[in-house]
């Protein structure tokens, strides 16, 4: 009977190292953001798809293994008279706080993610492929293997935002700000800028002037398509929870213990591109499998009977 419990609580153990992570979520901003977060085609959705947080407040919300999606932060948000809320910069278009399945509008910073992908590793990177709305940064907390590092863009572009790309939002008192920065592809829809048509593939699609903005700005940013190379960053799966910080400050930065400044392509960064807000990656998802689990405690189980 020992010797069943023994195996018992190995096979447990193991089960519970092929978890998935928890995504803690912190607001540095000095005003309220409602993050949205949206599970990629047939991926559950996390335990709430939007919530306001606001200045200095964090909160955590386990994901299962396997997850993949995306996570985001709305901001400038309110209640009409109707019921209905919206939100000047990264709304979701469901009319209420929870995103229920909905996507942010372009502009918007991105955080994505795929846990448990392939080679048994984590993959994220932030993302300004859609545009640009509020700082953002991600740490992975206690991973390792891979690329595993912090990332981000950790500077207010809508202050240096160019007048081509710049969304503005008119204010009660007749003033306006600039609330979010579209990407060239947003501002001007062309295939060079959307790495669409004729350059659909990462030898016709290139760096242009507007990619390159953000690319100083936030040197391990995506900001175009195929920006595989300095953007993708890798844990091993179920190494790493991950901090998602809002309007990150030097101190946050300085904590992570890494600098999120560019680095150099490895062998396992995977490209991740999405494509109409579901990701394509030219490794196919790994679920982490139970069968092998208890094939191996049912094996232990008939040697010790």
């Amino acid at each position: 009977m020992a010797g069943v419990l023994v195996v018992l609580a190995f096979v447990a153990f193991l089960i519970e190292g092929a978890s998935g992570s928890r995504f803690t979520l912190t607001n540095n901003c000095q005003y309220t953001v409602w993050p949205g977060l949206l599970s990629s085609a047939g991926i559950a959705s996390l335990p709430t798809t939007g919530f306001a947080l606001q200045s200095g407040e964090s909160r955590s919300l386990d994901a299962p293994a396997a997850w993949s999606g995306r996570l985001w932060g709305r901001t400038h948000c309110s209640t009409d008279s109707a019921g209905k809320f919206t939100c000047g910069s990264g709304d979701c278009g469901s009319g209420s706080v929870e995103c229920s399945g909905g996507g942010a509008a372009p502009p918007a910073t991105l955080a994505e993610f795929t846990l448990a992908g392939s080679g048994g590793m984590d993959f994220y990177d932030v993302s300004l492929v859609d545009g640009y709305n509020l700082p953002m940064l991600v740490v992975p907390e206690g991973g390792s293997g891979g690329t595993c590092g912090s990332t981000g863009c950790l500077v207010d572009l809508n202050a240096l935002c160019p007048s081509d790309l710049k969304v503005v939002l008119a204010q009660s008192d007749g003033g306006s700000e600039g609330v979010a920065c579209k990407s060239a592809c947003e501002a001007f829809g062309t295939p060079e800028y959307c790495c669409s048509g004729a350059y659909g593939n990462p030898n016709t699609c290139r760096p242009s002037s507007y990619s390159q903005f953000f690319k100083n700005a936030c040197p391990r940013a995506y900001s175009y398509a195929y920006d595989d190379a300095t953007s993708t960053f890798t844990c091993v799966t179920g190494s790493a929870n991950y901090l998602i910080t809002f309007c990150p400050s030097t101190t946050s930065q300085k904590s992570s213990g890494s600098n999120p400044q560019a680095v150099p392509a490895t062998s396992n960064t995977s490209a991740m591109v999405y494509v109409g807000g579901e990701q394509a990656s030219d490794g196919a998802a790994l679920a982490v499998s139970r069968v092998p689990l208890l094939a191996l405690a049912l094996a232990v189980l008939s040697v010790i009977s």
